[in-house]
């Protein structure tokens, strides 16, 4: 069943739009894969008769991004380390000067149930294609894309002389209702 018809607003009441990341190096069993929530955002979709008239917009703010999870790891994921990987988001991603994340569809292809949505996806200033796939049912949206932080010149976080990394593509998922 395809979504209904005209312009919906949507955020954090709606639903949930989640970041995963995963660890890569020698030392990746010290560190944790994070679930990562934005808790500000908002975005608008305009859903037209079919998937080519529809389009979205979708602005996180970057100082809303909180760490709700840390699976792995030697030791547990404690409140002092969320504060640090928060600290260092916000570091890494520049929120001082870029204090969005911003996504704006150039193209939506497929069927009412199951589409892609072509768009640019802006993260610390800079500007570069993304895909996002998508599924609907009756009010209800899903989907989710990959991305290759340093496609967007995002150095991954690393410790230990290098020997812990987060790995370059991290996991972006959305579930809400319009």
């Amino acid at each position: 069943m395809a979504l209904r018809e005209g312009t919906h607003e949507f955020g954090p009441d709606d639903g949930r739009l989640l970041i995963k990341t995963s660890r890569s190096g020698l030392g990746r069993r010290a560190g944790h894969d994070l679930t990562i929530e934005a808790t500000r955002w908002r975005g608008t979709a305009v859903v037209g008769g079919g998937p080519g008239d529809s389009s979205v917009e979708v602005a996180v703010d970057v100082d809303g991004l909180r760490v709700r999870e840390g699976t792995g790891g030697v030791l547990p994921l404690s409140d002092d380390d969320r504060e640090k990987i928060a600290a260092n988001m916000r570091e890494i991603l520049r929120a001082g000067e870029h204090p969005q994340i911003t996504f704006r569809s150039t193209r939506v292809g497929g069927t009412p149930e199951r589409f892609t949505v072509e768009g640019e996806l802006t993260v610390a200033g800079r500007t570069e294609p993304l895909t996002v796939t998508a599924a609907a049912d009756g009010d209800r949206l899903t989907g989710e894309a990959t991305v290759k932080q340093t496609r967007w010149g995002i150095k991954p976080y690393s410790a230990f002389f290098g020997a812990l990394k987060l790995a370059d593509d991290v996991r972006i998922s959305f579930d809400l209702t319009l």
